[in-house]
């Protein structure tokens, strides 16, 4: 086959059966060019996950791979795949991906968060700002002279893309970054995010001057433009953002107040016309001579943030931006970077260079502000690595300044391994400097289980941390705090804690916004309806009316390692039980309701059922918090809430007896205690004295006569202490499950509280033989929680934490 006529290049093929080779047209080359792309980067996101780099190490490795610099070198291969004829129209449709990209992240930007994080923030920015920006303008002088070529370029046009390419810090990146290192709600990370915020307002301001001052680029024709030209370019782009934030805004502003959920239509109209306008602003601020990013950019700005317009926005774009064309453009760096470029040992000097001026310019000067600013030296440290991170806008200076004839291939190259190098080395450096994640030794988690007090015996205050996905779990968490919410002495003490999947579709940039330096939510009265702010208003309106202390904090991670920021809280906190929502949730009429939490939640409570620091709770939740003309902020206090414990015997229900008894001494709570006994020992429970021998066995160490001696214990004492306000049944049947079904199907009952029995008793045991659908609740919670039965009641599996402490204090 004939290599293609360039000028003439057509959409499609006809097909390899009329003679066509589909890689020599322009539609069938591109899919198979992205799919490269797609299938190359996620395999290298696969290997160098284990290092916790992020995504963008692997996209431009990827393109990296796959151009001149590696397969390239085959030119069959690149002539084939990659031709030259082919690169702008992959371009091209890289930057649709960036154009919208770049307003997705002046949608998520909030200006006034960044106001909120002080003057320090500020001014470690500056100084991460300047101090590189001095040392790329000094390295520029002589890179202009050692690289080849370099020195036809204009001074002031090449420092000033050698300074903009040193000082910036990638904000999206490394939000990314402090998420997975679990400090995006430390005081590092809240710092570190708000000078990025600086330096990315910045990096835009001083980019848009490059684009500016660069012109046509080098050469003859450059040289003898007017600089009043330049002038003109930078007051046509201030006016455009004046006008974008003076006009525009107020219009978004209006528009985002007609979206609603009742009107698809409208807002079907509204988000046409917002995506046409992105466009419009990108084509007026090419039309100026700045890229047309910036419009777009600047056009996200004028979106109102936290609104349900901009939430829906998001949902629309960001999935297929982020995911199919946002990589393309990653990779096209990549393609066009030909390491081959960098000659000899003198060039490769020369990136040791630029490496180490980037590196010492923005880690010292971060680190010197941070000390000026009385941050902590291993803090400071932390921070110089971190606001060291490149990304995004490294590459769009990069690009352009290649577009402009600004840098060469060979500075091109350097300059993109620099950026590599320092992004790559940020996560291995701040995990060697900053550690604040460690877990208690073992003889401090055993203090942890000894603050659950008994209620009417105990003046200690009964901390528990209430973990929540969404506005959907806080009715419930409310009724079950109302209900262990004792009247006297003992006080209570709620952490709610947000629990925000950290995923490769989420917007780090949003993330950041909603969490402040204590963890909290943003709470902002133009964002109305959105469900961080749902969960902190509804708690803090319980608050208000009941004893109750409450603190909030989010966490944002990987499902993966979500259960080391539930320890950490709860080891730092020293909470006594962490409440866990379940992965499914019913209506009313125990309609289950599946869409809402993903099931991978579930392996987020098996872990913290396996390795919790002190006892765990999973509510499993049918409604309980929908009582009739109830509000969720106003629980009725007068309308009792009738309550079941279930026991079986062992230390889990043993567990469940104490929390019952904070229930039974609440007077908004009817407290039933349902024991079973088997038939064989029915008689060995009228006194511990005349327990049998012959039933000696054990079961993981643990012998069923002496479980049995303890049960007996457990259950006087619980009667003695609240035998007035609790109604007391024993029931002895040969079928187990029908009897626990018959209290879950009965609406005697609004919640079931029952042992998770990992060390089962012998009634239990009869059990064994069911196949449990649901693993992590124990053999009667997963009866009780299954779909299959009609349960009605909502069900609460308690699991103890450590068996020696229980038994030496029963003992």
């Amino acid at each position: 086959m004939l290599p293609p006529n360039i000028t003439g290049i057509k959409t499609s093929s006809d097909g390899v059966w009329q003679g066509d080779n589909p890689l020599n047209f322009a539609f069938p080359l591109l899919i198979i060019q992205t799919t490269l792309v797609l299938l190359t980067s996620h395999c290298i996101a696969v290997l160098i996950k284990p290092l916790r780099q992020p995504k963008v190490i692997a996209e431009i490795l990827g393109g990296i791979l796959l151009g001149p610099s590696a397969l390239g070198r085959n030119k069959e291969y690149l002539h084939l795949v990659f031709p030259s004829w082919s690169t702008p129209i992959l371009e091209s449709l890289a930057s649709v991906g960036l154009l919208f990209f770049l307003f997705l992240v002046g949608l998520e930007l909030d200006l006034s968060s960044i106001r909120q994080n002080g003057k320090s923030a500020f001014k470690i920015a500056l100084a991460g700002i300047t101090l590189p920006f001095l040392f790329g303008a000094g390295v520029s002088l002589f890179l202009q002279k050692a690289v080849h070529r370099e020195n036809k370029v204009g001074y002031g046009q090449f420092i000033i893309f050698m300074g903009v390419s040193l000082s910036i810090t990638a904000f999206p990146v490394l939000a990314r970054i402090l998420a997975d290192l679990k400090l995006l709600t430390t005081q590092v990370g809240q710092t570190a995010m708000a000078a990025a915020a600086f330096n990315d307002v910045a990096a835009w301001i001083l980019l848009a001057l490059a684009v500016a001052l660069a012109g046509k680029g080098s050469g003859a024709e450059s040289h003898h433009q007017s600089s009043l030209i330049s002038i003109w370019v930078l007051i046509s782009g201030v006016a455009f953002v004046a006008f974008m934030l003076i006009v525009v805004r107020p219009i978004m502003d209006w528009v985002a107040r007609q979206c609603s959920s009742d009107n698809v239509l409208v807002d079907d109209v509204y988000i046409c016309l917002t995506l046409v306008g992105v466009m419009v602003s990108g084509f007026l601020t090419d039309l100026i001579g700045i890229h047309a990013i910036f419009g777009a950019f600047v056009f996200g700005l004028t979106i109102p943030k936290g609104s349900e317009f901009a939430v829906r926005l998001m949902k629309k774009i960001q999935d297929f931006v982020s995911g199919l064309l946002l990589p393309l453009y990653f990779a096209s760096s990549g393609l066009k970077t030909d390491v081959a470029k960098i000659r000899g040992i003198e060039a490769w000097g020369l990136l040791v260079l630029v490496i180490s001026m980037a590196c010492a310019g923005k880690i010292l000067g971060t680190f010197v502000m941070a000390l000026l600013c009385m941050i902590p030296v291993r803090e400071s440290l932390a921070l110089g690595v971190l606001m060291n991170t490149k990304g995004l806008v490294e590459l769009i200076v990069l690009n352009i300044g290649r577009e402009k004839k600004v840098l060469n291939d060979e500075m091109f190259a350097i300059l993109v391994l620099m950026a590599l190098f320092t992004t790559f080395m940020t996560t291995p450096m701040v995990m060697a400097i900053y550690k604040p994640f460690r877990r208690l030794p073992p003889q401090n988690q055993r203090g942890l289980e000894r603050q659950l007090p008994a209620a009417k015996d105990s003046k200690d205050e009964f901390r528990i941390q209430a973990c929540v996905h969404g506005p959907e779990n806080v009715p419930s968490l409310i009724k079950l705090t109302e209900l262990i919410r004792t009247t006297e002495k003992s006080t209570l003490k709620l952490y709610v804690m947000r629990l925000v999947e950290l995923t490769d579709r989420s917007s780090s940039i949003l993330m950041v916004q909603k969490t402040r330096k204590n963890g909290a939510p943003f709470v902002n009265r133009f964002r109305q309806g959105m469900s961080h702010d749902q969960i902190v208003t509804s708690f803090e309106a319980y608050k208000q009316l009941r004893r109750v202390t409450i603190r909030h904090s989010t966490a944002i991670s990987a499902l993966s390692t979500m259960h080391e920021d539930i320890f950490h809280v709860a080891e730092a906190k020293r909470v006594a039980m962490i409440v866990l929502p379940f992965h499914k949730k019913w209506r009313r009429e125990g309609e289950e309701e599946i869409d809402r939490v993903s099931h991978g939640w579930r392996e987020v409570n098996r872990t913290v059922l396996q390795n919790a620091p002190c006892s765990v709770a999973v509510l499993v939740d049918r409604g309980f918090g929908f009582g009739s003309d109830q509000t969720v902020a106003e629980p009725a206090a007068t309308v009792l809430k009738r309550v079941c414990i279930i026991f079986f015997g062992g230390p889990d229900d043993h567990r469940a007896l104490d929390l019952g008894g904070r229930m039974a001494e609440n007077p908004g709570g009817k407290v039933t205690l349902v024991r079973f006994i088997g038939q064989a020992s029915r008689a060995a429970t009228s006194s511990i004295a005349e327990r049998p021998t012959s039933d000696i066995s054990t079961e993981n160490g643990i012998s069923f006569s002496r479980e049995r001696e303890l049960d007996e214990a457990a259950v006087d004492d619980f009667m003695r202490k609240w035998g007035g306000s609790v109604e007391y049944e024993e029931k002895v049947t040969a079928s187990v499950k029908d009897e626990v079904l018959k209290i879950g199907q009965s609406r005697d009952y609004e919640l079931v509280v029952v042992g998770k029995g990992r060390f089962p008793s012998t009634i239990e045991a009869e059990l064994a033989d069911h196949q449990p659908e649901n693993v992590g609740l124990g053999l009667i919670g997963n009866i009780l929680a299954s779909s299959d039965h009609g349960i009605f009641a909502s069900v609460l599996v308690i699991q103890q934490h450590n068996v020696a402490d229980i038994n030496e204090a029963i003992v």
